[in-house]
């Protein structure tokens, strides 16, 4: 890992966070993607992990934020039901724009521009960064739990030091 600057590592904790992700969708048996937790079904859940990451990582206030073609209102709203449902290929799409439009916005990322505001943000990128790396994890783990509790089965994930596997991998501990 290049820990030469701060960019660099939050561009490999970012990639491992997302590979993590990718892994835990993965895990999530097609029995559970209905199934609901908190009165939401838990492809919503996963849903909201994602869009918050989608619109908070770089900056919320973008005037020019695009939402998905799949979303609707309060579709990514963990406290309102929705008709609408979101299948795992449609999820699987969108994850893999969100991550490579991180990546797009990681490698051109300047220590410099990390204390600096995006337009119409009142907070920095860093901060943005941050909190959503809190928040991703925090849903990550709700969702884990979710699988643990059904499979009995661990979702793999990398922690600092494990390498981020090839295309052939064990998804559970």
């Amino acid at each position: 890992m290049n820990q030469n600057t701060l960019t660099r590592i939050i561009e490999d904790q970012t990639t491992r966070a997302l590979w993590e992700v990718k892994n835990v969708i993965d895990c999530v048996p097609e029995k559970l993607w209905d199934m609901e937790y908190c009165q939401m079904p838990c492809w919503k859940h996963i849903y909201h992990m994602l869009h918050s990451l989608d619109l908070w990582y770089i900056n919320p206030r973008d005037k020019s934020f695009q939402e998905p073609a799949i979303h609707e209102k309060d579709l990514n709203n963990l406290d309102v039901v929705s008709q609408k449902v979101l299948s795992r290929s449609q999820i699987e799409r969108y994850f893999i724009c969100i991550e490579e439009k991180l990546r797009a916005y990681l490698s051109d990322l300047t220590d410099a521009q990390l204390l600096e505001y995006p337009p119409d943000c009142e907070y920095c990128r860093f901060t943005l960064i941050l909190a959503q790396m809190r928040h991703l994890h925090s849903h990550m783990g709700m969702i884990m739990g979710f699988v643990i509790d059904d499979t009995g089965l661990w979702p793999r994930v990398l922690g600092l030091e494990n390498p981020v596997p090839g295309s052939e991998y064990d998804k559970y501990f």
